[in-house]
């Protein structure tokens, strides 16, 4: 832990949606049940230089797993409003006693991290507000925010940027704040493919992808440019959520 920053992961988790249902909760693996939350917190326990995790867990019975998965992982949790995802965010921070927000999704499980350090580290050392990085498959990346540039964001922004969308407001009023671009490498610069579980054709694609791409047996790591080469070796299952990446890439950042 940075001496005067506490960098914390809270990831937002609900079941409902009206693409697909219990998102986080399906499986990657259909034959050992691992699910796409489980790679995600997989993930997150390998970044040393996170401090804490905690689940922001939408209200309502429907979403009672995340809290069964909390305590059955260690994990922190706290509930919130399900349409204010941005306040849910804030709570689990301030329940964590953070200064600071890594954040992922509860739908992406496979993290590029190899500049994930290096970006915390030029985040404390440039006081920034916000880093990005952008540019980069959708579902692969990570953003690191200060908890005052959220609750400023909070205070100042409509109902839009207290959405799930909780670093708009920050992307659309960047002379209020020092934000930092991390750069992502070429290869991940593929504005064809996504590597996220928003619709069922995402989820094909990542059990495929973790089943032909991992490392290691279970709970495995995920080989990024072996995934990019395996979906461009299988036109099909690239082509099969192409329709999505328009939309989903024109509304990330803007």
């Amino acid at each position: 832990m940075n001496s005067l920053r506490k960098l914390t992961a809270v990831v937002a988790c609900r079941s409902s949606g009206s693409r697909l249902y219990g998102k986080p909760m399906q499986r990657l693996s259909i034959e050992s049940g691992w699910t796409v939350l489980d790679q995600v917190i997989y993930n997150l326990k390998k970044l040393a230089f996170v401090d804490d995790i905690v689940l922001a867990i939408s209200e309502g019975n429907d979403n009672l797993c995340y809290r069964n998965f909390a305590t059955n992982n260690g994990i922190k949790f706290v509930f919130g409003d399900e349409i204010d995802v941005l306040q849910r965010l804030i709570k689990g921070l301030k329940f964590s006693s953070a200064t600071d927000l890594f954040r992922v999704t509860s739908e992406s499980p496979f993290l590029f991290s190899d500049t994930s350090q290096i970006a915390w580290e030029e985040h404390c050392s440039q006081n920034a507000d916000a880093t990005f990085q952008d540019d980069i498959i959708d579902g692969c990346g990570f953003e690191i925010i200060s908890v005052e540039a959220l609750i400023k964001s909070w205070q100042l922004g409509d109902s839009l940027y207290r959405s799930e969308l909780c670093s708009l407001y920050i992307r659309h009023n960047r002379d209020s704040f020092n934000v930092i671009q991390i750069p992502a490498p070429e290869f991940l610069c593929r504005r064809d493919l996504r590597l996220t579980v928003d619709y069922p054709e995402d989820l094909i694609v990542c059990r495929n992808v973790y089943a032909n791409c991992k490392i290691s047996e279970f709970n495995s790591s995920i080989d990024l440019q072996k995934a990019v080469k395996f979906l461009d070796d299988n036109p099909l299952l690239r082509d099969l959520v192409k329709p999505f990446t328009v939309d989903g890439y024109s509304l990330m950042y803007h």
